[in-house]
Parts: C-alpha cells; sequence; structure tokens
C-alpha cells in the first residue's frame, strides 16, 4: 500500500510528540511506502531536523503551524462572500449552546465550563470506568455533542472553505481580516448563542480568531491533488486536531479512507493547557476541537485510542463504538531484558521515581509520603530521577530539593543541598545511571504520584525490567498494570506511603508482582504487538474501501486486477517541488515549509 501518514510536531523531526512510535511503525512496515506530510509546532524543532529516514519513506511533505505570513490572496467581490458565508456559519455552530445527549448510554449534557472548571480543580466526576477523578478523568457526557443537522452544518462550512481555498489560493489573508473577528462577534451577539459566547469581549474575539486562523491553515495547503493526497491508499492520522485535517479533506475529495490514531484527546490537552483562558475563550476553542473530533470521527473508518481512558473521551465526543479499536502503544522489550531477568540486583531498600519533572507528578505528595515511609523503614532512600521541563519545571524542581531539604534537616548539609538526604534529584546520563533501565535497576519498588497521566509510558518501562509498582489511580493506570502493582488515590500522602512500606516489607510480593508485570508488559506493549495491530487495520480499511481508480477495457468492463502492486514502483524517482505561498520562508517569521523527496 501507500500510506499517507498525517504528523504534528512528530515523525519525522527530532524528539518530536509520537514521533518514536511513527518511526517504529514505519520501519517495521518495510513492505508499504509511506508518504510523510508532517506539520512541525517550533523554529526549534526545524532547526533540529529530521531523524533518520527508511527506505520506505517516499516523500516527506511539511509546513509550519507555528508562524506564517499572509498568503498575499485578494478575494473579490463573490470570494469574500462565500468566505463570510462559510466562515459565519462555522461560527455559528461554535456558538450554540450545548444539545442533548446522542446515545442512550450517554448521561445528562454537561456544559462545556463544567468540564473545563473540573479540569481546573480536581473535582470527582463520576462514570469515570475504574474509579478515576480529577482533571484525568474522562467526561460523564458528550462534550460539544451535536444533533446530525448541526454536524452538517459544521462540515458544510469546513469543507466550503476548503473549497475557496483550492478555488482561490488559500485562507491565510481572510482569516485574519477583520471581516472574520466581525463575522465571529456577529455569531455571539446572535439571538441563542450560548451564555459564554454572548460573554465574550474584543480580546477574547481576537484570541479565537487567531486559534481558528491557525487550526484552519492546513486547507490552504496544496497537498490535495492527484500527485500528493489523492493518490495514497490510506490516510493514518497520528493524532487528532489540525493533523487530521488533511486525511478528513483527502476523504471528502478523493474517497481516501482515513485511519486516526489518538494516544492524547485533543479536546482533553485543551482543558488541561488553557486554565488561564476567559471562559468565553475556553468555550468557543472547546466547542472547535470538539465539533472537529467528531466530524474526523464520523468519517474515519476506524479510530485507534492507545488505552481505554482515551477511548471514554473519544466516545463521550462522539465516536461510534463500532470504529474504535483500541492499540497501545509499543515499547522496545529488548533494552530491558537484562534488568528485566535479574530482578534479585535490585537496592530492597530504595524507591525510585522516574519521568519528567513538573507540577502534574505531584512529587510534593510524594516526598511527604516518603516522610512516613521512613518513619517505618528508617534506612529506605528514595530516587527521583528526571529532568524539568521549562521555566515552569525548573521551579517547580527547586521547590522540591527545598522541601526535601526541610523534611529531613538532620541529612542534609544545608536548606539547598543534597549531601546526605536520603531523598537524591537525578537524571538519566549521570553517574551510574547511563540508560532507562539503569534507572529502574537502581530501586526494588517504582513509584509514580501524578494527578494526571495519560498513559503511563514509565510504568509500562518499570514492568518490562520486572519492579513491583506503586501508583496512583489517574489516567490509564489501572488498565496498564492489570492488577500487578498497587494503586492508590491521588495526592493521598498516607495511603502511598502504606502501599510502599508493605512491598518494602515483603520482598516475595515484590518479586511475583514485578514477574507478574514483565509477563503482561511483554504480552501487551511491545512493538510487535502495535505493528501487527496496523498492519491488520491497514488491511481491514482498504478492503472496506470502494474501488477508486478503476481501470476499464475496451467494452466498458470493470479490469480489477489491471493496476497490480508491482505497477506502482517506490522509491526515489519524483523531483516535484511544491510549496504554499503562506509556507515559504521569511526573514520576519522565520517560517519554513519543506517538501522533502529522498
Amino acid at each position: 500500500m501507500r500510506i499517507g501518514l498525517l504528523t504534528e510536531g512528530g515523525f519525522p523531526y527530532l524528539g518530536g510528540d509520537a514521533g518514536l512510535w511513527c518511526d517504529r511503525l514505519v520501519r517495521g512496515l518495510a513492505h508499504h511506502e509511506f508518504d510523510v506530510y508532517a506539520f512541525s509546532r517550533s523554529e526549534a524543532q526545524e532547526d533540529a531536523g529530521w531523524a533518520p529516514l527508511p527506505p520506505q519513506v517516499a516523500r516527506v511533505r511539511t509546513a509550519p503551524l507555528w508562524a506564517a505570513e499572509g498568503d498575499g490572496v485578494v478575494y473579490g467581490r463573490r470570494a469574500r462572500r462565500r468566505f463570510l458565508e462559510h466562515y459565519g456559519e462555522l461560527a455559528a455552530v461554535l456558538c450554540a449552546p450545548d444539545r442533548a445527549p446522542r446515545d442512550a448510554h450517554a448521561a445528562a449534557p454537561a456544559p462545556a465550563r463544567a468540564v473545563a472548571r473540573a479540569a481546573e480543580d480536581g473535582s470527582p466526576r463520576p462514570g469515570d470506568g475504574h474509579g478515576g477523578t480529577g482533571p484525568d478523568a474522562a467526561p460523564t457526557a458528550p462534550v460539544g455533542s451535536l444533533a446530525a443537522p448541526e454536524a452538517d452544518r459544521f462540515a458544510n462550512a469546513l469543507y466550503g472553505l476548503a473549497a475557496l481555498a483550492r478555488e482561490e489560493g488559500g485562507l491565510v489573508s481572510a482569516l485574519r481580516s477583520e471581516s472574520a473577528v466581525h463575522a465571529l462577534e456577529r455569531a455571539c451577539r446572535a439571538p441563542g448563542a450560548g451564555q459564554a459566547a454572548r460573554e465574550a469581549r474584543v480580546p477574547d474575539l481576537l484570541a479565537v480568531a487567531a486559534h481558528l486562523e491557525r487550526a484552519l491553515r492546513p486547507l490552504s495547503l496544496d497537498w490535495y491533488g492527484t500527485d500528493g493526497l489523492g493518490a495514497v491508499d490510506l490516510c493514518h492520522a497520528a493524532s487528532g486536531g489540525p493533523a487530521a485535517l488533511p486525511g478528513l479533506l483527502a476523504h471528502h475529495l478523493f474517497g481516501v479512507p482515513l485511519l486516526v490514531t489518538e494516544y492524547g484527546v485533543r479536546l482533553r490537552t485543551h482543558y488541561l493547557t488553557r486554565p488561564d483562558a476567559s471562559p468565553a475563550v475556553r468555550s468557543l476553542l472547546a466547542a472547535f476541537h470538539g465539533r472537529l473530533a467528531a466530524e474526523t470521527y464520523r468519517r474515519a473508518t476506524f479510530v485507534t485510542p492507545g488505552n481505554t481512558h482515551a477511548r471514554r473521551w473519544q466516545e463521550r465526543c462522539g465516536a461510534d463504538r463500532a470504529k474504535l479499536r483500541t492499540v497501545y502503544p509499543g515499547m522496545d522489550a529488548a533494552p530491558f531484558t537484562e534488568v528485566g531477568e535479574s530482578p534479585e540486583c535490585a537496592d530492597p531498600h530504595t524507591l525510585v521515581w522516574t519521568g519528567r519533572v513538573e507540577p502534574a507528578k505531584d512529587l510534593v505528595s510524594l516526598l511527604h509520603a516518603f516522610a512516613e515511609v521512613r518513619k517505618e523503614q528508617p534506612g529506605t532512600r528514595l530516587r527521583i530521577i528526571g529532568a524539568p521541563q521549562g521555566t515552569e519545571g525548573t521551579a517547580y524542581l527547586a521547590h522540591c530539593r527545598a522541601l526535601a531539604a526541610h523534611l529531613f534537616p538532620d541529612e542534609a548539609d544545608g536548606p539547598h543541598a543534597v549531601g546526605d538526604n536520603p531523598v537524591s534529584f537525578e537524571e538519566i546520563g549521570g553517574p551510574g545511571l547511563p540508560t532507562v533501565p539503569h534507572a529502574h535497576a537502581a530501586g526494588a519498588v517504582t513509584v509514580l504520584s501524578s494527578v494526571v497521566e495519560g498513559f503511563p509510558a514509565g510504568l509500562v518501562e518499570a514492568m518490562l525490567c520486572g519492579r513491583a509498582t506503586v501508583s496512583t489511580d489517574v489516567g490509564a493506570v489501572v488498565e496498564v498494570i492489570g492488577g500487578t502493582g498497587l494503586v492508590v488515590p491521588p495526592r493521598n500522602p498516607r495511603a502511598l506511603a502504606e502501599a510502599c512500606v508493605s512491598l518494602l516489607r515483603d520482598p516475595a510480593r515484590r518479586l511475583r508482582l514485578g514477574a507478574a508485570a514483565r509477563a503482561r508488559a511483554l504480552e501487551l506493549f511491545t512493538v510487535e504487538q502495535n505493528i501487527a495491530a496496523f498492519h491488520g487495520l491497514y488491511l481491514e480499511t482498504v478492503a472496506r474501501t470502494p474501488l477508486r481508480r478503476a481501470r476499464l477495457d475496451g467494452t466498458g468492463d470493470l479490469q480489477p486486477f489491471a493496476v497490480p502492486a508491482e505497477a506502482h514502483v517506490p522509491g526515489h524517482w519524483t523531483t516535484t517541488r511544491a510549496t504554499p505561498t503562506w509556507a515559504r520562508p521569511t526573514a520576519a517569521a522565520g517560517a519554513r515549509a519543506t517538501e522533502g523527496v529522498r
């Protein structure tokens, strides 16, 4: 097959989100050919370059979502009228109040603001499957639910804007115009608009219009043609949101089937990353992401969540259960083999925490829990292994260091020193910790203390290392460990301490749980199972798709085998280049769009 792989901030960029699993997928399916269509998220990401690409990647086309100059397209009167019609319709749908649930299994509707408030304060919500609470829990009712007529209104407006962009050469200038802001304002002030929309002020309207311009930027690309996405057999979007937009257009224009993979649901991310925005901005942007997600799920042949936690979000956003196939992320088990087969080498008096240092990991609760552990097991040590991310992470790490010195004053050399403190702060690559397996090998029990978590990759690493685990009940934790570790409520230091002490005092139990955890990880979370799952979905998707490039004989009869697979020769045979006007390099913005031909 010829697969159009759609990514945002990931493969083929170095260090991008989801870059590793995409790379493993492409390399594991060497008998297919991949055309990669990638959006970059920052200038630094583009400057870092691409990861080495395997030969089955025939072409890479990129465009930035982080900066762009105006496309210079000036609409005539008729084109302006069409733009305002479609954009106004899109805005009207976003301003509409929430509708009733679409399916019988849904609970009473929950306004977007209620879900957002729960995401901010961590308040529990019922109906979260295994009892997860806080911002990590799935919503209990459809978010931004649409009845069929409103779903069609959103889709018609979206595809109408896409058609206008194809005919006129782009949408960027129109989306940035005052006319767009005025259309958004009229929709917010119209009778029947939701309360949050009616409360929008000028700064709110400008913020929403700017976000919509960035999110709709893929509509202006020149990727949609018979020599682009129209030529692939299947589009595979590595995430929802803007990355899935090219797949939606390829499906709309050429009937190309769409497969969507989400290891993190875009709407959930929106709630967690915009705590300071006004209610009007949060409501309108949540409505947009909810409508876009619903349209994506409606058009996709299959939707593959990475865990049941993400699956619940997708169902509440409108995904048809018949289309959902859970595919766990795959990890390379080989680097963990030596540690996993030697559990007796672990220090029986050491707890290990690994991850990215940030407030969501709740290291403060972990440190207070460890103070309780030390009362019961005085010789225990805690190794916190991970690096901070950004200024917030750096400040949080400094706070945790000071707290550790305060909780154990008799063992620290000073208020900001580590010294003989039983808590150490380290990073991978430091002395004695060259790799992640070495980090997990440092202790007998691995601890996760997060209050927000998606798919806990660090827990899977610990499981592959054969380590017993103590975790908070957030995200997909219970689904991942499956009874092979201890689970406690989040933000409960006493429960966390009691679970750790119970394992520290029972070496036989630690070994049993560690062996069971390693067996479970090898069965469910390896690269091999991930690749096999997607290979099967690719075949099933294409098998369900009507023949799109049919060839007829002289009498007009269909020739189903006239173009065998051997007729398409993958490789480095094309040298054409095409760059959208708005994505060309500019000195002011430093934006780049690149088409790489391998």
